[in-house]
């Protein structure tokens, strides 16, 4: 025993294991439970997929996160996980069985971290032991039937292990308990996007995207769905438009869009909505807010032309008053909306713990009327504002009121326009002379953590100067 350290014994015993044309359950069945997990990583590594069914079938933890090690293996590893399921509950041949969850999400990547290790790595028989497989699991309703757990993205046509993931799914949908917490539905035939349904139990979604111009198309569908799917606490709406063969006047679009909203009613539990894309226009809005029934704690737009109208009618809107996020990226504002933006912020102030305006060109002029409802928001912690174009005068302006904000933790400013030539280039000289100077103003009410001042994207390689205490320069610079 002197001449090995227990790292080379684990290594020969596992490559004795790997060796062996075939696997039997006997094999594992007096396998110490804390070589589990470095022979099942092995077993991804050589491909062997045998052993990789054995083991998931003898797995002896209630739990497996086996998504991680599936993002690169190919449908026959797949298949072999699978396979090993179906050793497990159909003929429950092995005695030591534990598993209660298989998750095949991408989760838990550091425990396999931890169990790959470093060859060169000191290990001893105590840091072993406290190698844990993560029982932070999810839990659902109690049931005697295995759960499976994965999310399922939807896009046209279906990669060759979502292929077989599904056939399987439907093929044992009786025997064990199909769960699908964040389902994603872009452009995706009807058909299979109700057998998909039919599989994995609606009940459990709690994530929804919708990314599809053939909305129309699907209404019928959405309303036999969205009542068992009423547990949802996050949507998101991708480019979604309401164009169809049979409209074809405004009318018909807000017919559409109102039938399609009004299924927001029976989301009785959602707290973060996300809107992509200016299909959805103000009349739509007004539509969806009306249907929401609960206050959101997050709320995010994208790629907008938001009118004064539309901020007007988003001021006032008693579903955004308790709001923890609120994130604008690649919005146009016109110039009027700011005083309606400013109420807004002011209802939100007591709550509002992440601000982000990015990318949203803004001016001089219009961060000025935010910043007396800016001063009030107290429990911010991260704000960014990169993207937009503000003189260092009034970005001084900003910090001063930042300067008050005692939890931000993350803060993120552009660059001062003065920063830049007449053709947009950064000056590199008064990028780094003016930053530090700007980060005296905070410093001289409180130390900031993490704080970051940011360039628009270089005209030639598209990438940015950053100043963090220490300046990073684009690669045209270095």
């Amino acid at each position: 025993m002197s001449t090995y350290n227990l790292p080379t014994l684990l290594k020969l015993a596992l490559e004795a294991m790997l060796r062996k044309d075939a696997i039997d359950f006997s094999d594992l069945e007096n396998l110490p439970t804390m070589l589990f997990p470095p022979l099942l990583i092995e077993a991804f590594k050589s491909r062997c997929t045998q052993m990789l069914k054995a083991m998931v079938a003898a797995w002896p933890f209630s739990y497996l996160p086996v998504g991680p090690l599936l993002k690169t293996a190919g449908v026959e590893m797949m298949q072999a996980v699978l396979g090993g399921i179906d050793i497990l509950v159909i003929q429950n041949v092995h005695p030591r069985k534990k598993l209660q969850v298989l998750d095949l999400r991408d989760v838990h990547q550091d425990f396999w971290d931890a169990w790959a290790g470093r060859e060169d790595e000191a290990c001893s028989a105590d840091t072993l032991r406290k190698k844990q497989v993560p029982e932070s699991h999810p839990t659902y309703a109690p049931t005697k039937l295995l759960q499976v757990v994965t999310n399922l993205s939807l896009i046209f046509p279906l990669k060759e292990d979502q292929k077989c993931l599904l056939q399987w799914a439907q093929k044992n949908s009786e025997s064990l308990q199909l769960i699908c917490p964040k389902i994603k539905i872009c452009v995706f035939p009807l058909e299979i996007t109700k057998e998909v349904f039919n599989i994995f139990q609606p009940i459990y979604i709690e994530e929804l995207e919708i990314c599809s111009h053939e909305v129309v198309t699907n209404l019928r569908f959405f309303p036999h769905y969205l009542d068992p799917i009423s547990n949802i606490t996050r949507s998101n709406l991708n480019q979604i438009h309401f164009q169809g063969n049979d409209v074809n006047t405004v009318t018909d679009v807000r017919r559409c869009a109102a039938k399609f909203f009004s299924q927001f009613s029976k989301l009785n539990h959602l707290q973060s909505l996300s809107l992509n894309g200016n299909h959805i226009s103000y009349n739509n809005m007004k539509i969806l807010f009306r249907f929401l029934k609960n206050p959101l704690e997050s709320f995010s737009m994208t790629l907008f032309h938001l009118s004064t109208s539309e901020l007007d009618h988003l001021s006032k809107c008693q579903s955004l008053y308790q709001l923890k996020q609120l994130h604008f990226n690649d919005i146009e504002f016109t110039e009027s909306c700011f005083k309606s933006l400013r109420i807004l912020l002011e209802n939100v102030s007591k709550t509002l713990q992440s601000l982000h305006f990015e990318h949203c060109r803004m001016k001089d002029s219009q961060l000025k009327v935010l910043l007396p409802a800016l001063s009030q928001c107290s429990q911010l912690n991260s704000i960014i504002f990169n993207g937009n174009y503000f003189s260092t005068p009034v970005l001084k302006d900003l910090l001063q009121c930042m300067a008050s904000l005692s939890n931000l933790t993350v803060e993120v400013y552009p660059a001062p326009k003065e920063c830049y030539d007449p053709w947009h280039y950064v000056v590199v000289e008064s990028f780094t002379q003016l930053c530090p100077q700007l980060v005296q103003v905070l410093m001289a009410k409180r130390q900031p953590k993490t704080i970051m001042f940011v360039t628009a994207n270089c005209p030639n390689c598209w990438g940015c100067c950053v100043y963090d205490t220490k300046t990073s320069l684009c690669h045209c610079w270095q």
